[in-house]
């Protein structure tokens, strides 16, 4: 038995497809699955039943997968451990990001991240956050940028930033003339939603007293899976749709004739870098919460004592 068996088992579970799992691991199929089957001998069991497409794992198949992740996991923690000793900040980070974040997050930060830390290799993926969380349990993602997922007890977060929510109208709406609006002030057949999935939707949904099941009687049903989308929509159609704060910042001051502040205390949603409580890159995840903090517009870290976190 070796490292490189155990990491081979563990691809097969993630892509269930050998094919697949030895592209991911830089061999040829009939390697893989040799080194497969002489696990399985020593072992004395089967690990997969090959009998199903995709393949899946047996019972003590689960079982051994498991323990060869906490395993590889341990592994990587005493590269980790001597790179830290070392002072070393190198290596590759997979992070995912949501796409309500990635667009007006993204463009602060990479460049600069790249240019201080050169020998570190970033790959970001726009993913939504049932995604993010489920890759992070698996160990395909170092880390992700989310709105708050508290409730998950084997992630970590590392607050990042807070943003606020505005209403973005359409001029022939009746909230259009006032200064300032209340979440009930919404009339849910005048609102345009990302599509299920995303987490912005379910706070929007919570903001506004929305149910899952919320009856619209327009005729016509829309739900994008791009802020700039809604707002299009809402320019070209009416109605309104919700921002978060760094979307805001991004608009022309035409478009910004169209936002509206709530009341006080104004809803938001807080930015966090999540990361497996087991994960092994503790100065790789420091230097990216470090590199996005450092460029971030300063108006996002304006007093916000009169908010409310969804």
């Amino acid at each position: 038995m070796n490292i490189q068996q155990l990491e081979y088992i563990v691809a097969v579970d993630n892509y269930r497809h050998f094919v697949q799992a030895a592209e991911h691991c830089n061999v040829t199929q009939p390697t893989l699955s040799m080194m497969i089957r002489k696990l399985e001998d020593e072992l004395s069991v089967k690990i997969f039943d090959r009998t199903k497409q995709p393949i899946v794992p047996t019972s003590i198949g689960r079982e051994i997968i498991d323990q060869a992740k906490t395993i590889l996991r341990e592994a990587g923690r005493m590269n980790e451990i001597a790179r830290h000793f070392n002072g070393d900040l190198s290596g590759e980070m997979r992070v995912g990001i949501i796409p309500t974040i990635a667009p007006y997050l993204l463009p602060h930060f990479v460049n600069p991240f790249i240019a201080n830390y050169p020998d570190i290799r970033l790959h970001v993926s726009e993913m939504i956050t049932e995604r993010i969380i489920t890759e992070l349990k698996l160990g395909n993602l170092d880390a992700g940028i989310v709105a708050s997922v508290s409730e998950e007890n084997s992630l970590h977060e590392i607050p990042l930033y807070k943003e606020r929510f505005y209403a973005y109208l359409s001029e022939n709406t009746d909230l259009y003339a006032k200064q300032y609006i209340l979440p009930t002030d919404i009339e849910p057949n005048e609102l345009w939603l990302l599509e299920e999935g995303h987490c912005f939707r379910t706070q929007i949904q919570r903001l506004c007293e929305l149910s899952r099941n919320s009856q619209f009687g327009s005729s016509f049903s829309y739900r994008s899976g791009s802020i700039e989308t809604l707002i299009r929509m809402v320019e070209r159609n009416g109605g309104i749709t919700i921002l978060p704060e760094m979307a805001v910042m991004e608009l022309s001051e035409e478009r910004r004739k169209h936002i509206r502040n709530f009341k006080f205390p104004e809803p938001a949603r807080e930015v966090c870098l999540v990361v497996n409580r087991e994960q092994m890159k503790t100065r790789l995840i420091e230097a990216l919460k470090t590199g996005i903090v450092a460029y971030l517009p300063q108006e996002i870290f304006e007093k916000k004592s009169e908010i409310r976190v969804l």
